[in-house]
């Protein structure tokens, strides 16, 4: 009996590292939106359709080290369909950033002035940005919260609001992801 459990433990330990390690991330976030694999042939968006997508982002982490699960969310998006035989040409993605999530539109010297902190979604906001996905933030939130244009991270456009943003990418064509 011992000698079965010698035996086993190796192939425990490699499973329980295995499922530790989590999904994988990539190919269009390298870094974030770690993806799970489902059965070939799952409902899916259509191949041969260019997307026009917008995502909600309002909700921010508990403290200022925390990444924006929602920020993850959207590259999880991205890499999903990628894995899953959707072009990356075929969709257009845009993050309308409004309320408290405002915070984490800042560059790391605006947010380590706040928080003390770098700020943890900087390499995401870039790699997002580096991926084509436009990010605006609602000018109204900014303004509330005291955060100057020049505060935030470069791959961050400043919107009107982020009802104008919504109204605009919606008449341009944006199906609307709420969170």
């Amino acid at each position: 009996m011992f000698k079965k459990l010698i035996t086993g433990l190796p192939v425990l330990l490699l499973a329980a590292t295995v499922y530790a390690a989590g999904p994988p991330t990539g190919p269009i976030i390298k870094d974030f939106g770690p993806v799970f694999s489902v059965p070939e042939g799952s409902y899916n968006l259509a191949k041969d359709t260019h997307y026009k997508v917008s995502m909600d982002v309002s909700a921010t982490g508990d403290f200022p080290e925390d990444l924006n699960r929602n920020l993850v969310s959207a590259a999880r998006f991205l890499n999903m369909h990628a894995r899953n035989g959707i072009e990356q040409k075929n969709i257009e993605f845009a993050l309308i950033v409004h309320g408290p999530a405002s915070k984490d539109m800042l560059g790391n010297e605006g947010y380590e002035k706040r928080y003390q902190e770098v700020n943890p979604n900087t390499q995401l906001l870039n790699q997002l940005s580096d991926a084509g996905v436009k990010i605006y933030l609602c000018g109204q939130s900014a303004k509330h919260m005291k955060i100057a244009a020049q505060e935030l991270n470069p791959a961050v456009t400043m919107a009107l609001s982020a009802m104008s943003a919504h109204v605009r990418l919606q008449s341009e064509g944006y199906t609307l992801i709420p969170f």
